[in-house]
């Protein structure tokens, strides 16, 4: 399927360059910390839940974070 506006970046390819941004600017980056913090609280609701192991909730909520910065 062809994309509609083939000169707006993909949805891959914003985040790619959102996490590069983030590495290079570290904490000083707006989308860092929302991240990390959906990452703690994943992991937190991993720990808890019996289902889930803390790792998986670590990379789900950090990737719900980052998808909703993403998004905007």
């Amino acid at each position: 399927m062809a994309r509609q506006h083939p000169e707006e970046p993909t949805l891959v390819e914003v985040t790619i360059e959102e996490v590069k941004a983030m590495g290079k600017q570290g904490m000083n980056h707006p989308s860092t910390r929302p991240v990390l913090t959906g990452g703690v609280v994943g992991a937190i609701a991993g720990a808890v839940l019996p289902v889930v192991t803390w790792p998986v909730g670590l990379f789900a909520g950090a990737a719900i974070a980052l998808y909703t910065r993403v998004k905007r």
